[in-house]
Formats: structure tokens, C-alpha cells, sequence
């Protein structure tokens, strides 16, 4: 688990103003404030504007969410809807055995 106190610093990755992507950054922010309040930052990343920027994180697939820090660097596919899945990606929950 990562400590309390480490700061979070999240890229997400879309395409667009499309439905999927807004509703993936709705619901990132929404975890965020929950779960991480005043220790993330997101930085949103437009692949129709820089598509370039998905060779340097491997993105493969959209929307995805990088987390850059804390280290290891953690990679999440979809639209951030099923929250358990979220926090176990960001190691702010164990997975279950």
C-alpha cells in the first residue's frame, strides 16, 4: 500500500470530447476528491491534439489512466465507472485474494 501521505500524479488519456471520455474524467475526479483530497494532480492528455504523446506511456487503448507517481507507474483502461477497480489500481486498495 502507498502511504497517506504521497502525492498522486494521474495522466489521463482520451480522445476527445466524446461521452466515454468525459465520463472517465467525471469519475476520476470524483475518486480523486473522495479518496485523495489536496494530494493529486490530472493531467488530461488529448490524443486527437498530441498523438504523439501516447508512444511515451504505451497507450494502446482509450480512455486510459496513467499514474506516473507514485512509483510503479500504474496503468488503468476505461471509463474509471467501477470504483473498486479504480482504488486497486492506484494500490489505495488491497486486491482481494
Amino acid at each position: 500500500m502507498i502511504p497517506l501521505d504521497d502525492k498522486y500524479e494521474l495522466r489521463l488519456y482520451v480522445a476527445g470530447q466524446t461521452p466515454r471520455s468525459l465520463e472517465a474524467f467525471a469519475n476520476l475526479k470524483k475518486i480523486c476528491e473522495e479518496y485523495l483530497k489536496g494530494r493529486y494532480t490530472i493531467e488530461v492528455i488529448d490524443l486527437l491534439e498530441n498523438p504523439k504523446l501516447a508512444a511515451g506511456d504505451k497507450i494502446l487503448a482509450i480512455p486510459t489512466l496513467v499514474r506516473k507517481l507514485p512509483e510503479p507507474i500504474r496503468k488503468i483502461i476505461g471509463t474509471m465507472s467501477d470504483t473498486e477497480r479504480v482504488l486497486v489500481g492506484l494500490d489505495l486498495r488491497p486486491r482481494k485474494s
